[in-house]
């Protein structure tokens, strides 16, 4: 091995001991601290550098040695009746050790975000357990809800397309399903936290990021009950609806990266038009406060097996009305899509777009297309449960927003 790259490995290896050590010595340095935990790492690097010799047997006789030593060395604490009842700085040394061997063995680059890890997870204890406490039974249900959708549902779903189109995968349908269901339940948690407390801005944001729909319902009836509200849920209704933009934009880049190169100038273009215009809905109510109504659990299996059976739907009839109705057809679909949900015609598009049935250019234009029958739902939701002075500004605010995805369309 190059001498230049096994002293840069033990170098690394002492560095990432030293950072975890200098935090359990401020902390809790009974067991190890500033010296023991480099010693710890080191060793590990050591028995790696020793195993490529002898057999990998050197790292377990290494790992099963550190591991007698901390039992000795809890009994003796033990018997001074000083024993910490946790066990956190015990799993860290043997992590530690786990560390060292693998910047030998493996990729330094892990390795350092591994060690890194460790001494940000050690540090942050009292924020993390601030968290934990102030989740309640609700969010916890939706964080386990959301671990059965993408770690119980999606591996045991077969991976293989069935019908007469071959574009419905129940593992390709599920993965939108954790993938929208994810990007709902991080605004709901960032909502628990701050969104309660943060403002009309927040809401506006955070609404966009869990259910545009339902935050232009909820203002819409707010400001039916409260008139004098309808300049700030104006405000509120464009932010979410510009941030749909930026969910748009999100999930093509996951689904069709390549596609996001054709589609996001555009996209882009339309995302600083709803900026402009929730700008001026803004300056209209920028005296008034308003709270923001609560939000649901997006992680709940219902919703899933919905928006799931609702983007098998769409995919169907996307290659469907492509094979007989030709480019037509499409945009029909894509219209009637966009009335209720954009997700699932973005992620459609995005997927028959990376599998070349659909093009590029052809593929942003379905996905505006679906925003502006979006736009109309959300018009007409607005026309009928909020109050006439929200509808006359968010309306004309639409109908700015509708003007330019046609300019876009004709002439992109």
């Amino acid at each position: 091995m190059d001498l230049s790259i096994l002293f840069r490995q033990l170098g690394i290896a002492i560095g990432l001991g030293l950072l975890v050590g200098l935090q359990r010595e401020k902390s809790s340095g009974e067991l190890a601290g500033m010296r023991t935990f480099p010693l710890v790492t080191l060793l590990g690097a050591v028995s790696a550098l020793l195993a490529q010799s002898f057999g990998g047997w050197v790292i377990a006789a290494g790992l099963i040695s550190l591991a007698m030593m901390i039992v000795m060395g809890n009994l003796a604490q033990f018997r001074r009746g000083q024993l910490d009842p946790g066990l956190t700085t015990e799993v860290a040394i043997l992590l530690m050790f786990g560390v060292g061997a693998y910047l030998v063995t493996g990729y330094e680059a892990v390795a350092l975000a591994i060690g890194g890890g460790v001494a940000v997870l050690l540090q942050f204890k009292g924020q993390l357990h601030g968290i934990a406490q102030r989740l309640g039974d609700e969010d916890l249900k939706a964080i386990m809800q959301f671990a059965l959708i993408s770690l119980v549902v999606l591996p045991i779903l077969p991976d293989r397309a069935y019908g007469p189109y071959a574009v419905l995968n129940p593992r390709n349908i599920w993965w939108m399903v954790v993938l929208i269901v994810g990007i709902g339940l991080a605004g709901y948690i960032v909502y628990k936290f701050f969104g309660e407390r943060a403002g009309t801005a927040m809401g506006g944001l955070l609404g966009g990021t869990i259910s545009s729909t339902a935050t232009t319902v909820s203002y819409s009836r707010q400001s039916a009950r409260s008139p004098q509200l309808s300049r700030v849920a104006a405000g509120v209704i464009m932010t979410a609806s510009a941030v749909v933009l930026v969910r748009v934009m999100i999930e093509i880049a996951v689904v069709a990266p390549s596609f996001l190169a054709v589609a996001g100038p555009p996209l882009l273009v339309m995302l600083a038009a709803f900026a402009a215009l929730s700008a001026v809905a803004w300056r209209w109510g920028r005296a008034q406060k308003t709270e923001m109504p609560p939000q649901s659990n997006p992680s709940e299996l219902k919703s899933a097996l919905l928006f799931g059976l609702l983007y098998g739907v769409v995919v169907f009839a996307v290659a469907a009305a492509k094979d007989h109705l030709g480019q037509r057809g499409l945009y029909l679909v894509a219209g009637l899509s966009g009335l209720t949900d954009m997700d699932a015609i973005t992620l459609s598009v995005s997927q028959l777009v990376q599998a070349g049935r659909v093009g590029s250019s052809d593929g942003w234009r379905l996905i505006l297309v679906a925003m502006i029958s979006n736009l109309v739902f959300k018009g007409g939701t607005v026309i009928l449960l909020g109050h006439r002075a929200l509808a006359s500004r968010v309306l004309s605010l639409y109908f700015a927003a509708v003007l330019v995805a046609g300019l876009l369309l004709m002439f992109w």
